[in-house]
């Protein structure tokens, strides 16, 4: 088969597959980044939310049907969307469409993500897709479906789950799966306390990226099974996942990034230190994650806003940026910016000196503050002289501390109204 071939097998593929993105989950892990929104909808690198990961890879697979299953505090996340992602030709059958918990059946409520699928069963049937694809909405990467889609349509598999080899310490948090020689899934557990390690290996286990694809059919089938069992918890990683491999033929699908990388770049900023980091790590002069790639760009809302300035020139008084990113809107009047990453609209005033930053769009720095190792979330506007990351015991009595020593900060933290949709 030439290489025009291939392209056009996966092409028909994509173009009969139905995306399914998990979009209504808080991320509690994120502490009060999540108090006004859904963890999809948080701000990352730059300019980019992070349901603009997913949604992105399907546009660039082909994949240009999309639902997106929304339920805590989502108005964020759909305003996003619908800012951002309108540019889907509805007359050529493509669309990207919000599904919220509305009550479509008697359980209110989505209970789980198989319960969340399961409620929008009748809009699937309408759609008539060959191939469901269920994606996670929280994670950071860069992934053509279409490589997964023709694996799991020449396995003849009933499902086919994306997997990636993380620490077996970090293991716990995820599905940990073992396999045989033809990896066919022998074994599943959703997030053990004793991970089970890769054969031959001690220090890795094969791990659920929460990317799923199902043949249409025996997808509701099973969901319907699912839904008829009281002892259930609706959920595909405890539910369903560990009933389909006694059965039925799942197999796993190493997960490469669109450069071939194997294992490809794949964050959970499912922290505040593991956000902190990954946004830091697109500092750096080849980060792992290429931002500035046109052949798989990251699409999202792009605001109307004037490109960054930097103002004064004095010894003590210099507006500068080093090894960090300055995002449109932003402001850096008179002071210094080093090793941080500021989003849209951001203003830094004088004689202040901002390092190991992420600051979220909106934000108000006064003068002579000296912020280190902070997260601001959208909105703060902090008072003049004001020191945060230099003494933590202090710091923990207003703010949030993590493990690692970043210091989350919020309006409501600085005692000042929300007023900003998150």
């Amino acid at each position: 088969m030439s290489m025009n071939d291939s392209t056009r097998f996966v092409s028909r593929l994509t173009r009969d597959t139905l995306a399914l993105i998990l979009a209504g989950g808080r991320g509690s892990r994120l502490k009060q980044l999540t108090d006004w929104r859904a963890k999809p909808a948080v701000p990352f690198g730059g300019k980019f939310r992070i349901i603009d990961f997913p949604l992105s890879n399907c546009i660039n697979s082909g994949i240009r049907r999309v639902g997106i299953l929304t339920q805590y505090k989502a108005h964020s996340l759909m305003l996003h969307v619908q800012r951002g992602w309108g540019f889907m030709r509805g007359e050529l059958g493509e669309f990207v469409e919000l599904l919220p918990a509305s009550q479509r059946t008697e359980q209110g409520w989505y209970t789980g993500t198989a319960d969340a699928v399961y409620q929008n069963i009748d809009i699937l049937r309408n759609h008539g897709p060959e191939y469901v694809l269920i994606l996670a909405g929280d994670h950071i990467y860069k992934m053509d479906y279409g490589d997964m889609l023709a694996e799991h349509v020449a396995q003849g598999a009933d499902m086919t789950i994306g997997c990636i080899e993380v620490p077996v310490e970090e293991a716990k948090a995820y599905g940990v799966m073992s396999v045989d020689e033809n990896r066919r899934i022998v074994a599943f557990d959703e997030k053990p306390d004793s991970p089970n390690p890769l054969p031959g290996r001690d220090d890795v286990a094969l791990a659920s990226m929460g990317i799923y694809i199902f043949n249409a059919a025996f997808l509701y089938e099973q969901l319907i099974k699912d839904a008829d069992n009281l002892g259930s918890t609706h959920d595909f990683g405890h539910d369903i996942i560990p009933e389909l491999i006694q059965k039925y033929k799942v197999v796993a699908f190493p997960y490469k990034d669109v450069q071939g990388n194997d294992p490809g770049y794949w964050r959970d900023v499912g922290t505040i230190d593991a956000f902190w980091s990954a946004n830091q790590e697109l500092i750096g002069v080849t980060p792992e994650l290429n931002l500035y790639d046109d052949n798989w760009p990251i699409w999202t809302h792009q605001a109307q806003q004037p490109p960054a300035k930097f103002v004064f020139d004095d010894d003590d008084r210099r507006g500068m940026a080093v090894d960090s990113m300055v995002s449109g809107g932003c402001i850096i009047s008179g002071s210094t910016v080093r090793n941080s990453v500021l989003f849209s609209n951001v203003e830094v005033h004088s004689f202040s000196i901002v390092e190991d930053c992420v600051v979220l769009p909106d934000v108000s720095i006064g003068r002579n503050c000296r912020l280190k190792k902070v997260v601001l979330d959208k909105g703060c506007e902090v008072p003049e002289g004001t020191i945060i990351g230099e003494d933590l015991e202090v710091d923990a009595e207003r703010f949030h501390v993590s493990p690692n020593g970043v210091v989350l900060v919020t309006p409501e933290m600085l005692g000042q109204n929300y007023r900003y949709v998150r």
